[in-house]
């Protein structure tokens, strides 16, 4: 066999991403929280950035100028269109490569000089919220204090730890010992253990815990309700015994087979409602998720729609003006230079990209309610038809950075607080040859259903000619899915006796 050596020209594409463009790409998909989580920890890691005097509630659309002038130390954000120029270049690869994206750069280096002024950074981090209890946590607190054997307190332990998030016990008992059966343990739990264990741990709070299925779940509910003295004894028995039935709504099958009237039995499965399926999430999750608003949407005199940021949502960060002229002395020693302007040079990128942040998310707004301005007064009902590729074009896009721009960002509306990503939907067209989006059609299929003769609910078929009725071409199937969308049940189980 011959071997020999030989040069070959080949030529190939490769997409080659810098970490500024990633970072701009991250922080354009961002939410506001997310996005004050992030800035928390790039303050924490980056001892050059700080919080700077606070925007005005609202502004129009962010400019460089917003930053103020810093002397020799001035950041001039994007005045030379790099950033743009990123987004287009993100735009072009998107297109011809797809969203295969490099990573680069490690974390870099922390700390800070001592400094007379307050710590903004220390100041926004101990704002921070605690984090939360988990359900596990809550419940083996409580278990600590249970009276029972070292065998039995051992199994209780095992138990907690198979309690899912809804408060569900998610392996039988024979499961759980064979599992424990398996550990190389000298202090066995056996099945006998677990069965003394699982009530006691029923027991605890919230009430239903450790349930092993819905049933089980709402009768150590009730349970727990009649050792407070209420008297529970229908909603037992509709619960042990009559559970599909209820879910069929065939209240007078119940009746004949209980003796009981359907008014009572309606009455014990309103109060049967008023328990929780998941009682888990109680914990851990007792407060809602906070939504924080990208955007302010108005109406000015000649009803025009009217965007704005809502920058007092949004930190206003900048360079520490002590770091920076560090960074330029020449007396700095070259390592402490060279670590300050590595740490200024990204810090100019996330201000930079939080810049770009606002002006995509502001131009892919504003061309959002000019098309959907009807929204701003009427309400959901008015939602035309809007591709996400229209917008994309007006704002000179790609697809993708739209969606980015739209991701769990929501704007703040004359009809409250909604996601910026409702906007966009296929529709039909009424019987007039206006355009309606299928989000309005969804609006009045619920209107039709919230007014329709309770004791006669109306079928696929007729809630299909209701909205017929309406000028709104619609199939049967159609209405079929969008009701399963809505959670409206069936007209069998609507009907109300």
């Amino acid at each position: 066999m011959r071997l020999e050596a030989a040069q070959h020209l080949r030529l190939s594409q490769e997409m080659k991403l810098s970490p500024r463009l990633i970072q701009a790409m991250e922080i354009l998909q961002l939410p506001m929280l997310a996005l004050h989580e992030r800035i928390e920890a790039e303050m924490e890691s980056n001892p050059v950035l700080e919080l700077q005097e606070t925007h005005d509630e609202v502004s129009s659309e962010p400019a460089p100028e917003d930053y103020g002038d810093r002397g020799e130390q001035a950041l001039v954000v994007d005045t030379d269109g790099s950033a743009t120029d990123d987004f287009r270049r993100l735009d072009e690869m998107t297109s011809e490569f797809g969203p295969a994206f490099a990573n680069d750069d490690a974390p870099m280096p922390s700390g800070r000089a001592n400094s007379s002024e307050p710590d903004r950074k220390l100041e926004a981090m101990a704002n921070t919220a605690a984090p939360e209890e988990s359900l596990i946590e809550y419940l083996q607190g409580q278990w600590m204090f249970v009276e029972a054997s070292e065998a039995v307190k051992r199994a209780g332990d095992l138990i907690i730890e198979f309690i899912d998030p809804d408060g569900r016990l998610g392996a039988g008992l024979d499961d759980l010992a064979n599992r424990a059966a398996s550990n190389d343990d000298d202090q066995a739990i056996t099945i006998d253990d677990l069965r003394q264990a699982l009530p006691l741990v029923q027991s605890l709070e919230p009430a239903g815990i450790a349930g092993r299925d819905l049933r089980e779940c709402l009768l150590l509910q009730l349970d727990s309700q009649a050792k407070a003295g209420l008297d529970v004894a229908v909603e037992r028995q509709l619960v042990s015994d009559f559970l599909r039935e209820i879910e069929m709504n065939r209240l007078p099958a119940i009746a004949r087979r209980t003796g009981l009237t359907v008014e009572q039995i309606k009455a014990g499965i309103e109060r049967i409602a008023r328990l929780n399926p998941r009682p888990g999430l109680l914990i851990g999750q007792r407060d809602a998720p906070i939504i924080t608003p990208d955007v302010i949407v108005t109406l000015d005199e000649a009803g025009q729609a009217v965007v704005t940021m809502a920058e007092a949502n949004m930190p206003n960060l900048g360079i520490n003006d002590y770091y920076a002229q560090a960074s330029r002395d020449r007396n700095t020693e070259k390592s402490a230079k060279q670590f300050l302007r590595k740490n200024i040079r990204s810090a100019e990128w996330l201000i930079s990209a939080i810049a770009q942040r606002r002006h995509t998310i502001f131009r892919v707004s504003q061309e959002i309610f000019k098309i959907q301005r009807d929204f701003l007064t009427l309400g959901p009902e008015a939602l035309k038809p809007l591709p996400m590729a229209d917008i994309a074009e007006k704002v000179g896009v790609h697809v993708a950075t739209v969606s980015r721009a739209v991701a769990e960002k929501y704007a703040l509306t004359p009809q409250g607080i909604v996601p910026l990503r409702m906007f966009f939907s296929g529709g039909t067209k009424t019987a007039a040859g206006d355009d309606v989006s299928w989000d309005a059609v969804k609006v009045k299929l619920r209107e039709i259903v919230d007014n329709e003769d309770k004791t006669k609910p109306l079928n696929d078929d007729q809630l299909a000619e209701a909205i017929k009725a309406a000028g709104i071409d619609i199939a049967r199937r159609t209405v079929a899915k969008y009701r399963g969308l809505l959670d409206i049940p069936p007209a069998r189980k609507r009907r109300e006796y």
